[in-house]
């Protein structure tokens, strides 16, 4: 089941995440917050000129908000429905790109890898912390981005 965020003008506007944090915080305080793996998906409620011909990501007050909600939880990527575009979604609007009519979105190669070992690692230390097994998830992440990372990466991390 999606659960959807609806992040309006007014919250892009003021870098206010809290309709993210209404929804995660209780789940937080409850060491519940797993009920929510890769269920959310966001409603961006953001006018825009019917010839402004940028996609969402493309839209600076949209990318800080992310950004923003980025360093606030930097395990967000958890939550997303990746089979729902979410994850992608989130990823432009962290990560320079560019769209092609015929391939989608093509991810500036170098801030992608980074990004994704980021995600790896945020994502590692984090899911540890919540009792939550890890390797097959994070290796999925990284397979949706072009990325198959191996098993001994998972084991060098583990034991940092």
């Amino acid at each position: 089941m999606t659960e959807t965020i609806t992040v309006k003008l007014e919250h892009l506007t003021t870098l206010d995440i809290n309709p993210v944090r209404e929804m995660l915080d209780p789940l937080l305080a409850k060491n519940a917050i797993a009920s929510l793996e890769q269920t959310l998906s966001f409603e961006i409620q953001y006018p825009r000129d019917p010839s402004d011909p940028r996609e969402l990501s493309e839209v600076p007050e949209i990318r800080l908000w992310f950004v923003r909600l980025d360093t606030i939880y930097p395990w967000f990527p958890f939550l997303l429905d990746a089979k729902k575009g979410e994850l992608a979604r989130y990823a432009a609007m962290l990560v320079p790109h560019q769209f092609n009519r015929v391939e989608g979105i093509q991810y500036n190669p170098e801030a992608l890898e980074i990004f994704v070992m980021n995600k790896l690692f945020v994502l590692s230390d984090w899911l540890q912390e919540q009792d939550i097994y890890s390797q097959f998830r994070l290796k999925s992440m990284a397979q949706l981005f072009g990325y198959d990372i191996d098993d001994s990466f998972f084991t060098m991390i583990k034991n940092m």
